[in-house]
């Protein structure tokens, strides 16, 4: 199984370090375990599952996933926010009067054997109560429950609202699955990301949109490639994907639009990596566009936001042709070949 699951890593192109391989040595070692629990003498009840927790793109989905795809079993993958959006839609058509959560948690135990939450957090007072009580439920009728998250069980939802109750049902979680760390500081997503970049700027044509939306996809895992719009502060702006990893946009489309600094502010804060393609040289005629773009630059700058530029960085100079934004766009062009460096990405939130 382990040489399986090094296998398929391999073909996504991700380089196993050993924090990773000794992951997929444990995942496979407590799964064998599980798998072989009576060998003629009834053994005491092992944790089932697991728990893997680390620095955000490190492979934590993948590994998971790519063991996921060994296990024989009746399985279901989400996303933590589209399962407590099953979930509360499940909500809203169950009976008060009963417990509705179990009607859930037997919903799934019914169908499945294997649930996977991909990205687990929680930061909402009714989510938190909520997704508590369904998970110990479900460890408590026989699921081999598999999450992935940035935070221990114990850093989960701080000063939240009755976090107690809510640690709780970790600390019982805690006693039923196997947590597991994935140590490092490498990430890789950001560094397939600027390989990516160099691939790149070194061809002789500018990647294609099929070209970057197969690379999208590969890289960011539960993806909704045909949402081509997306709503900052109340308004509906065009891009060309979005969710909740990624914003793709388009240079001539995007900035052509009525935006503005409180707009790129919101995009920052809730954004973790930022795409542009479809660069057009303009002159002073188009100066609003050329001004809104340097706005851009200037706030994803000071907020330390990862952002991909899908042009040839020997372009980057030309991308002006106009007088009146000189000193401004100097300074803009400067930051934009910093902003595809390495270093950049690497420091950045």
């Amino acid at each position: 199984m382990i040489q399986n699951i090094t296998d398929d890593l391999k073909i996504q192109d991700i380089k196993l370090d050993e924090a990773q391989l000794n992951l997929i040595e444990n995942l496979v070692m407590q799964h064998s375990v599980e798998k072989n629990f009576f060998d003629g003498i009834i053994k005491k009840q092992t944790k089932k599952g697991a728990y893997v927790w680390g620095d955000v793109g490190r492979g934590k989905t993948l590994i998971v996933k790519s063991l996921l795809k060994e296990i024989s079993k009746k399985t279901v993958s989400y996303h933590y926010i589209d399962l407590m959006h099953e979930i509360h839609n499940q909500l809203k058509g169950l009976p008060r009067n009963k417990d509705p959560i179990n009607i859930i948690a037997k919903n799934y135990y019914s169908k499945y054997k294997v649930i996977f939450i991909d990205e687990f957090q929680v930061e909402d007072v009714a989510d938190a109560m909520i997704i508590g009580n369904l998970l110990n439920q479900l460890v408590s009728n026989g699921i081999e429950l598999y999450l992935t998250s940035n935070a221990h069980p114990d850093n989960l939802y701080k000063d939240g609202l009755q976090r107690q109750k809510f640690m709780q049902a970790m600390n019982f979680l805690k006693r039923s699955i196997n947590l597991y760390e994935l140590k490092g500081a490498m990430d890789y997503r950001t560094r397939n990301i600027h390989q990516f970049a160099e691939i790149d700027s070194n061809s002789s044509s500018i990647m294609s949109d099929s070209e970057i939306k197969d690379f999208l996809t590969k890289n960011f895992s539960e993806t909704d490639m045909n949402l081509d719009n997306f709503f900052v502060n109340s308004r509906k702006f065009k891009c060309k994907a979005f969710s909740k990893d990624f914003l793709w946009i388009s240079y001539k489309d995007f900035f052509i639009q009525p935006t503005g600094s409180k707009d790129f502010i919101e995009i920052c804060k809730n954004i973790d990596w930022i795409f542009i393609n479809d660069f057009h040289d303009y002159d002073d005629d188009y100066a609003d566009i050329v001004r809104r773009f340097i706005s851009f630059i200037d706030i994803c700058y000071r907020e330390n936001t990862k952002v991909k530029f899908f042009i040839d960085p020997k372009s980057i100079e030309n991308l002006y042709k106009g007088t009146k934004l000189n000193i401004l766009w100097s300074r803009c062009a400067s930051r934009l070949k910093e902003m595809q460096t390495i270093e950049y990405l690497e420091s950045s939130k």
